[in-house]
């Protein structure tokens, strides 16, 4: 069998984390007639809300298709611990493996599981390289519209004074893409000076003690621009401590914690990348590749799409429903809700991923 192969080639080591979805529902006879597949989902931040509506659409896909899912991963963005994670799922003989790669040490070691005959698919953060698809969001072009968004907000290329900026993740590709593309876009106002990127770390105490000292350091800031799931929250917090803060708040992804944030009016504008097409997809990239002997060992890139989200208006890609900023808040705390809004993507985009494969340089453009 293919899963005795994976495991001569793999030293068999127990997983050191990781929990396992089983979807309810009776198979069709064509379902019932192939094996059940178990796809590997291997995440970078256990435990981060961000990342958790991630897994959910995963869950999702898991539950439409029919498979078992093996979710895993390291605390916080640990290139090696993640890379351990996908070979020990590999070792035990999972029939896909769908990871997140925030380090460029990861290429090595997932070309050699690929090579070995586990499909593999990137999700949130990829590494050019690496013999596998990537679903995610074009990055720099995110990057130019939060900063066109920021620079509005604070008076156009007429503007004069500094913008703080935080990375809490810095050499991440991805980030790093969308800190060039905030960077493009300030830079037509030749009367603004960017702080930064700064560490402002991924822990979320951690995140808010950055932000709060960079802005007790720089008490003029005209905005803080945050490239990470934790910042806008934080940067809300932040605003509210000081007294008559007028500081601009933006950065990105749609939290329950992040749109609080935008709803109270501590912080401005958050965009978001999809997270649940970020998990449904790739699981049903590897379940269609594995059933139809679709060869996917090779770079792409698929957009998951770029939301748009300040208190009062509401922007999702891929011509998907009208969403109001209350609809959304409730989606984001349930996964019901979630998948019940996406079901016209799943149909669409989604099932016609091949379709919407392009050249990994896509992703960057």
């Amino acid at each position: 069998m293919e899963s005795k192969s994976r495991k001569a080639r793999w030293s068999a080591i127990a997983l050191t984390t990781g929990m396992v979805l089983t979807a309810n529902g009776v198979a069709t006879p064509a379902q019932a007639a192939e094996k059940k597949l178990t796809i590997g989902f291997v995440v970078h931040a256990v435990g981060n809300p961000f990342i958790n509506q991630i897994i959910e659409g995963a869950k999702a896909a898991a539950k439409d298709l029919k498979i078992t899912l093996k979710v895993t991963g390291p605390a916080g963005a640990e290139g090696d611990a993640q890379l351990t994670a996908v070979q020990n799922l590999a070792a035990v003989g999972v029939d896909g493996i769908a990871t997140s790669v925030p380090s460029a040490s990861m290429m090595k070691g997932l070309n050699a599981v690929i090579k070995a005959g586990t499909p593999i698919v990137q999700f949130n953060g990829f590494v050019d390289g690496v013999n596998a698809p990537y679903v995610g969001e074009k990055s720099v072009e995110s990057g130019r519209l939060l900063g066109k968004m920021v620079l509005e907000k604070i008076g156009g290329a007429s503007a004069k004074g500094s913008v703080i900026m935080g990375n809490c993740f810095p050499g991440f590709p991805v980030l790093e893409n969308r800190s060039k593309g905030v960077q493009e876009s300030l830079a037509k106002a030749p009367g603004i000076k960017i702080i930064g990127p700064s560490d402002v770390k991924v822990d979320a105490a951690a995140n808010f003690a950055a932000w709060q000292g960079l802005l007790a350091a720089n008490p003029d800031a005209l905005a803080m621009v945050g490239l990470c799931a934790p910042d806008v929250e934080s940067i809300g917090k932040v605003n509210a401590a000081v007294a008559g803060s007028k500081t601009i708040g933006a950065g990105y992804d749609l939290t329950a914690g992040n749109l609080e944030a935008l709803k109270n009016g501590t912080a401005h504008i958050s965009l978001g990348q999809t997270p649940f097409i970020q998990g449904y997809l790739p699981v049903y990239m590897l379940v269609d590749s594995i059933r139809n002997k679709i060869k996917i060992n090779k770079s792409g890139f698929i957009d998951a799409g770029t939301e748009i989200v300040t208190a009062t208006s509401v922007t999702e890609p891929f011509g998907s429903a009208p969403l109001t900023f209350a609809k959304l808040q409730k989606m984001s705390t349930s996964p019901s809700a979630t998948r019940t809004y996406y079901d016209k993507i799943v149909k669409g985009y989604i099932k016609n991923w091949q379709k919407n494969l392009k050249p990994i340089a896509a992703e960057s453009a």
